[in-house]
């Protein structure tokens, strides 16, 4: 990502508040703001006044409306903007409270789909930082509970178990020794040094570079202020201060501030996307469980580093990461609904499956699986993540499937089967449904 270009500097005369005036009511204006767009968007949206002035128009409204917030000796602000203010509104409807959503999630099924969204966001947290495992691989790897063959794998699988820990712990504080130990989590085996798993960087050797052109984009603070930003940011997560500020919007100013302060040599991201997860399951956003944001954010990878680079850029306002992050969310709320109504589908599909005498729901999706895929290879543990059973229920169900003649038993040593389609399937399945 190479630097973005500096917007011109605000000349602080009165001769601007007149075009604002012209300008706050606008479509374009609300264009600009609603998107918070930057320097170099905004100079080829002036119609009725130049560049320069448009970017001081737009600047002077920013800075009526923002808020500050304070980490250490550095200053950052935001502004909650009409877009902003309808999307937390639309999230308090449906990822928060205690109603439940209407998104269509069965209370039979609510498992099934978090281990999927905590499944997605551990592999692509892991790739954006640079794993190259496939998709179908890591699901398998953790499906089934192998072994990781190499970084990547675990990587993923580091993140896999670090999102569960946090489902397991997202009612607790924060802390520093908790944030420490999230880093060990996700960073375990990955790293060149092993003693930076779960340690703060000691150094300030380190910067954030673009690798295409070896441009440094951003220097972290000194490695001697960390103890103290750390503190504040826990505190910040923690407690409510006297000035509201909406759990998205502090979720989202935690997840740029642990990227920001760089605390680690490495896993910075992965940390801050983790740390954003655990905030918002506290506060009570029970929908976040089933959300891959981390999925949007690798495929909008250029945007997210942007969101980053404006902020800064433009005296640390963090309107730009959080337009961002808003945006991703409502992205991610979109495709967790889109897979729930196709799962829904599946199931549909499936329910015929139910016909067979002794087959039940599981099954009955074994079938389906099976059918859609047939050179599928299917075992015991994998049956037990994927429908959170035990492993004589999955044994049984499997076994059940073979003795009917669907399945064929692989041996993979004295104690291990896979199973997969068998011969007979077809012919089975026409006895039923000629």
């Amino acid at each position: 990502m190479a630097m973005i270009e500096a917007p011109p500097e605000i000349k602080k005369n009165g001769d601007i508040i007149p075009i604002m005036i012209k300008l706050e009511n606008e479509a374009v204006i609300k264009d600009i703001q609603n998107n918070y767009l930057y320097w170099d968007k905004i100079k080829y949206k002036a119609k009725t006044c130049n560049a320069e002035e448009l970017w001081e128009a737009v600047k002077f409204l920013r800075y009526l409306r923002s808020s500050n917030i304070r980490f250490g000796k550095y200053k950052f602000g935001y502004v909650i903007t009409d877009y902003i203010q309808r999307a937390l509104h639309q999230f308090d409807l449906n990822i928060g409270g205690t109603l439940g959503s209407n998104i269509g999630i069965a209370e039979t099924d609510k498992t099934k789909f978090m281990i999927r969204s905590i499944m997605e966001e551990a592999i692509s947290s892991s790739q954006m930082e640079g794993a190259s495992t496939t998709r179908k691989r890591a699901k398998e790897m953790i499906q089934q509970e192998k072994k990781p063959k190499d970084k990547s794998e675990q990587m993923i699988m580091n993140n896999y178990i670090t999102m569960r820990y946090i489902v397991q712990h997202k009612e607790e504080e924060i802390s520093p020794e908790k944030i420490l130990h999230l880093h060990q989590l996700i960073t375990n085996g990955t790293l060149d040094e092993t003693q930076d798993e779960g340690t703060y960087r000691d150094n300030n050797n380190v910067h954030v570079v673009n690798h295409l052109n070896s441009e440094i984009v951003h220097i972290p603070p000194s490695h001697e202020e960390l103890n103290n930003l750390i503190k504040e940011l826990c505190e910040f997560f923690n407690t409510d201060d006297q000035n509201f500020i909406h759990p998205i919007i502090k979720g989202c100013i935690i997840h740029f501030m642990i990227a920001w302060i760089h605390p680690f040599s490495d896993g910075n991201g992965r940390t801050a996307r983790a740390l954003f997860y655990w905030y918002m399951l506290k506060k009570g956003y029970w929908l976040t469980e089933y959300l891959s944001i981390s999925r949007i954010i690798k495929d909008t990878k250029a945007q997210y580093e942007k969101a980053y680079l404006y902020t800064e850029i433009d005296e640390n306002d963090l309107s730009y990461f959080i337009t961002y992050h808003i945006k991703t969310m409502e992205k991610a709320y979109a495709a967790l609904k889109e897979y729930i109504s196709k799962k829904q589908r599946e199931v549909i599909q499936a329910a015929k499956f139910m016909k067979i005498p002794g087959v039940n729901e599981r099954m009955a999706q074994i079938l389906k699986i099976l059918h859609d895929d047939p050179n599928r290879v299917l075992n015991i543990k994998e049956m037990e993540n994927r429908f959170n059973i035990s492993n004589f229920t999955a044994r049984t169900d499997l076994k059940t499937l073979t003795e009917l003649g669907f399945l064929e038993i692989i041996p993979v040593n004295k104690k291990k089967q896979n199973f997969i389609k068998s011969d007979a399937f077809d012919n089975v399945l026409k006895k039923y449904f000629s």
